[in-house]
């Protein structure tokens, strides 16, 4: 692998939004990316059985032209399945797969996939090979510091030079272990202490490999600090609920000279396709559910928010009625 390329991943994606179960679907990733042109997009995982055996492959692969750069997330332990999925991804036009090892949800792992693969580096490696050696796209993986009592740094450390040596593009570290048993997947997104001691070493012990780190932060400051340590970084559920106390990505992270856009800004530009969504019978609350969440920190914030999520859900939000709502918060200077 070269990693002094100017085009390479490395230099492409140093803030990436992370793969969020019932937040990163298309319309979310459509928001984030009014907010930012540069930074990594990611789907939802996909269970890569569940995309092979399906007859509505277009559910699970579509996305808008817009969202690129866009990786899509695959869960599963299956090479022969995963060749096919990786065939999948690139013929619909992704930019990058990512192979997940980092999800602790008991249903996930009841599957053999997920954080518990990280207990079979061996296994893992025969999934990255496999997704490797069937499409040209990159090939990366998210996992976690440790799985249960499995969290020394010799495990972690023989783990990644397994699947460096499989092919892997880029490792994002969750700087959690996983907790399989006792903890569900919302506990074990906070009650496993973060430990990005672990994770730096890791980086000092393989300078050559691109290690990006996930976990805690919460603020751009926060990941520029980190881009000193690591290669990139992934932000979560801090981005999903307060996306626009990051409207400064492009600027701050890769250094792009242009305007902030304002939340009523971000709304009128989506209107379009808003009411396309909708005429080809979707419903507005598939994409208010994350809309709402650009509007925080204003007088009656609470009030607007209420007033989309009411009518939405109910069916009763038309464009009109969401233009009138928007050019209310426009004139208060939001």
């Amino acid at each position: 692998m070269n990693f002094i390329q100017p085009n390479s991943i490395k230099n492409i994606h140093k803030l990436s939004i992370a793969p969020m179960m019932d937040c990163t679907d298309k319309h979310f990733r459509m928001i984030m990316r009014k907010i930012s042109s540069e930074a990594l997009l990611y789907t939802e995982m996909i269970v890569a059985q569940s995309l092979v055996y399906t007859d509505k492959k277009e559910y699970f692969l579509d996305f808008n032209s817009e969202e690129h750069p866009i990786s899509i997330q695959f869960g599963g332990d299956d090479p022969k399945i995963l060749k096919e999925a990786a065939q999948m991804a690139q013929d619909w036009g992704y930019d990058e797969i990512n192979f997940n090892v980092g999800c602790p949800s008991p249903r996930v792992c009841s599957g053999n996939f997920g954080a518990s693969l990280m207990k079979d580096p061996e296994k893992v490696a025969k999934c990255i090979e496999s997704l490797k050696n069937n499409c040209n796209l990159p090939v990366t993986i998210k996992h976690r510091i440790g799985v249960d009592n499995d969290d020394s740094f010799v495990n972690l450390n023989n783990f990644v030079r397994i699947i460096a040596n499989a092919g892997a593009d880029r490792f994002t570290v969750h700087a959690r272990k996983a907790i399989l048993k006792g903890l569900n997947p919302k506990q074990n997104r906070t009650i496993p202490p973060l430990n990005y001691d672990v994770v730096k070493k890791l980086k000092k012990s393989n300078p050559e490999l691109l290690i990006e780190i996930n976990g805690g932060l919460t603020n751009i400051d926060q990941s520029l600090k980190a881009l000193n340590d690591f290669d990139g970084v992934m932000i979560g559920r801090s981005i999903y609920k307060h996306p626009l106390r990051w409207s400064e990505i492009d600027q701050k992270i890769y250094g792009i000279n242009k305007k902030n856009k304002s939340a009523s800004n971000i709304i009128f530009s989506l209107i379009p396709y808003i009411e396309a969504h909708i005429s080809n019978g979707g419903k507005s609350w598939d994409i208010c559910k994350h809309l709402i969440n650009l509007v925080e920190g204003i007088p009656k914030a609470k009030i607007w928010r209420n007033q989309i999520s009411k009518k939405s859900i109910k069916k009763e939000l038309d464009i009109e009625y969401l233009f009138k709502l928007t050019s209310a918060l426009q004139e208060m200077g939001f």
